[in-house]
């Protein structure tokens, strides 16, 4: 890949898109005859939409070892054991995943900053805001929206491209993260806004 390639990632941006564990495991049940959750195809407009506009996107995706060493805490609630590496369920779900000129960040625990190397990428990239899709809405996203705010960054969380896991659950997440910043939970059709202006939303 050279410096010109058309196909190359832009050097710095200051809005990047962040697809939060769109994996098997977690994925929302298919609508009728088998179609795509509506949340996963917002998903999907909002990543064609970034690469359309050369908004980088980052892949955000848990994995867990085999021999369940790094599982810590993660099963002592509700959640069954979950994204073991080599197992369908940690897969993308089909149509999702980075290309080679974007990056994927692997992790271990729900928050997307912790033991990773998300906050070198963007700091590489100069962003200052990041818009989440994603799931679970009240788990990974909402842990990787309070480590993002506490890193200093303006998220968006994308409130019908993101899914929870359970109703209330889902709502009580994003009434959280709108706590923590104004603009915190937005749209589908904002983000659009935002990927192909840069505007941020004032409504």
């Amino acid at each position: 890949m050279t410096e010109n390639s058309v196909d190359a990632a832009p050097a710095t941006a200051d809005l990047v898109l962040i697809c939060i564990d769109v994996q098997n495991d977690f994925a929302p049940a298919r609508g009728p005859e088998g179609s795509a959750a509506p949340e996963i195809t917002a998903i999907r407009s909002l990543i064609d939409t970034a690469r359309e506009y050369r908004v980088p996107v980052v892949f955000i995706r848990e994995l867990h070892h085999p021999s369940k060493t790094d599982l810590g805490r993660e099963v002592d609630g509700v959640e069954d054991l979950h994204t073991v590496e080599g197992t369908p369920g940690a897969d993308y779900v089909p149509g999702f995943g980075p290309l080679p000129t974007e990056y994927e960040v692997r992790k271990r625990r729900y928050s997307a900053f912790f033991g990773t190397d998300l906050d070198i990428i963007l700091r590489g990239y100069q962003a200052r805001t990041l818009i989440l899709t994603g799931g679970l809405t009240d788990v990974c996203v909402h842990y990787t929206a309070v480590d993002a705010h506490q890193h200093d960054y303006h998220f968006r969380v994308v409130e019908d491209a993101v899914y929870g896991s359970s109703g209330p659950a889902h709502a009580a997440a994003l009434d959280a993260m709108a706590y923590l910043q104004r603009y915190g939970v937005i749209t589908a059709g904002d983000a659009v806004d935002l990927l192909r202006k840069g505007e941020m939303p004032t409504h």
